[in-house]
């Protein structure tokens, strides 16, 4: 969006709810948007894991699985992940019929995806789709600057090539502010998203929370108020898979991206060997020791960021819609550490479970050989042609399969 990183100095005076949250109304539709990197995992796994608890209070998750991406994302009309099989209208079906079988009950449907919806024809149609005048919308929201590294390191691990401050220079020093990620500014320009669905259900329906990051509990105590769930219900489960990436690791991949792209491998091997491969097999098996370096914002990052924080708090607050939590938040600048004066290296273990996840999704789909080997050996033949090879070889039964 054209003027996306401008924004005013200094933060906004806090704007609050007063008194105990109250429950909304019995046989609401709360639509959890997000958007992407503000506790949605966290919560979406509280919830699946609590289902069975749920009715017993008047709630459901209309759900068959923690998180409904596939369903919004042809909702959204928005393409899967690289090198994933496209949604269609049949799984954005299936959970509207889901959310239907609720009947009147409270019910609850959340996804950071939905913040992609492009426009508010979409916005007004998805509303519409799941009960109209029933929908409360709820956005969570968390300070940019703490956004910003774990979105790069995401956008990594779908693909991108660009190192993070070249990264950071598109995204708020290089008008129109889109390249290489469109979909940051779509998501992340907190008051845009807020008044694009408050024009479809009204600000009287439509709540902000903005999350504390300092109180671990608080974003799963403010879903128990709001569907009217008994405290210390909703509890985190642990998810491995969904930690973030350290700056060695998250280096290793984007200069693995560059590679692949060089050398024209299919999207459909990305998706198979690296994401669902190199990366869940390296974040489930690995823990992040104490000294590994995390990504870092540069301070002229840090402060654009809160700048923008600001700006986008003043226009939430001008929004008339109910803000839970202390929006100056969104405008925190954190203080970081100096650079670190160590290079991040990939630990030798970690790289090799990285490279075990590959071997691993290959073998699960056998490749049988149906010519007689050639005249050149392994040994003879360039990592590049064997990666070709390889890439080929493995998208070909993925197809068979």
């Amino acid at each position: 969006m054209n003027d996306a990183p401008k924004g005013p100095e200094g933060p906004t005076s806090p704007l609050r709810t007063a008194g105990p949250l109250a429950a909304l109304p019995a046989g609401t539709r709360l639509l959890h948007i997000g958007p992407h990197k503000t506790g949605t995992t966290a919560v979406q796994g509280a919830l699946f894991a609590a289902r069975d608890k749920l009715p017993a209070h008047g709630v459901e998750f209309p759900a068959t699985s923690r998180h409904p991406m596939e369903a919004v994302l042809a909702a959204c009309a928005r393409p899967a992940m690289m090198g994933d099989v496209a949604p269609t209208e049949k799984h954005w079906t299936l959970l509207l019929k889901q959310v239907e079988a609720t009947g009147s009950r409270t019910s609850v449907i959340s996804s950071e995806f939905f913040a992609d919806a492009a426009d508010d024809e979409t916005v007004a149609r998805i509303v519409r789709q799941l009960g109209g005048d029933r929908v409360h919308v709820l956005v969570t929201l968390r300070p940019l600057a703490r956004i910003m590294p774990s979105q790069w390191q995401q956008y990594v691990q779908n693909g991108l090539r660009m190192g993070y401050e070249e990264w950071l220079h598109h995204m708020l020093r290089k008008a129109p502010y889109e390249k290489p990620n469109p979909s940051f500014w779509h998501r992340h320009r907190h008051d845009r998203l807020v008044e694009r669905w408050s024009r479809a259900v009204g600000p009287d329906r439509l709540t902000v929370v903005v999350v504390d990051d300092r109180d671990r509990d608080g974003l799963m105590r403010t879903f128990e108020a709001l569907l009217g769930l008994p405290e210390d219900l909703l509890q985190p489960v642990p998810d491995t898979a969904n930690r973030s990436l350290t700056l060695a690791e998250t280096e290793m991949l984007r200069k693995l991206n560059v590679e692949f792209r060089g050398n024209g491998l299919p999207d459909e091997l990305y998706s198979q060997l690296v994401r669902n491969g190199a990366v869940m097999h390296m974040k489930n098996t690995c823990s992040p020791a104490a000294d590994d370096l995390k990504i870092s914002t540069p301070d002229w990052a840090v402060e654009a960021a809160g700048r923008i924080g600001a700006e986008m708090a003043q226009h939430i607050d001008a929004a008339g819609v109910r803000v839970v939590g202390d929006p100056s938040l969104l405008s925190a600048v954190p203080r970081q550490r100096g650079p670190a004066a160590a290079e991040a290296r990939i630990a030798p273990e970690v790289a090799a479970q990285a490279l075990y996840g590959v071997l691993a999704a290959a073998a699960a789909v056998p490749v049988r050989h149906s010519a007689e080997a050639k005249a050149r050996t392994v040994h003879q033949t360039s990592s590049k042609d064997l990666l070709r090879v390889l890439g080929h070889r493995c998208l070909k039964k993925l197809r068979r399969r």
